[in-house]
């Protein structure tokens, strides 16, 4: 299958998270009464796959916008421990030099370290709060629930699935 059906993309950095068209074939495309089991059978298995192929390129657009979430806030971390790292190293020295003048040496260092360790935790927590916003792709898994309905009695099927997991758990 090539790029131009806009199915799969070809590993460039060009990449646009969007699904312009789920393709599917008309479903009357033979006259009523003349198609056999095995034309009808064939033309199902198509179009399921033709819509199975939709769903994904759907979850790769939704997984791709919530990645871009997850980069952000692993940018935080990153960020986080740079500033810790490089901009507060003087600034502790001299804040132990300071309660040096009320305490000894030792509790005074021991005290910045704690403040130090707090700190790094507070900016921890910000970047795990902006991890923690990514979401499950819903319109997938909105669509997905929907395609449930789409073969008879599979609706009883997976109610009956669902009912004897509850009774599992």
């Amino acid at each position: 299958m090539s790029n131009s059906d806009g199915l799969f993309t070809d590993g460039n950095d060009a990449f646009t998270p969007k699904v312009s068209s789920i393709p599917l074939s008309d479903v009357d495309t033979r006259a009523a009464g003349q198609g056999s089991i095995g034309d009808l059978v064939s033309d199902a298995t198509a179009q399921m796959s033709t819509l199975i192929r939709g769903e994904i390129e759907l979850a790769k657009t939704e997984l791709a916008q919530e990645a871009k979430k997850g980069a952000i806030g692993g940018g935080m971390f990153a960020v986080a421990g740079v500033v810790a790292l490089y901009s507060s190293f003087f600034f502790f020295f001299f804040l132990a030099e300071v309660l040096n003048i009320w305490l000894d040496r030792w509790a005074a260092y021991l005290i910045v370290f704690l403040l130090m360790v707090v700190i790094a935790a507070v900016v921890a927590f910000i970047g795990y709060k902006k991890v923690k916003k990514i979401g499950a792709p819903k319109q997938t898994i909105d669509s997905v629930q929907k395609l449930k309905t789409l073969v008879p009695g599979q609706a009883e099927k997976n109610l009956d699935a669902s009912s004897r997991q509850g009774l599992l758990t």
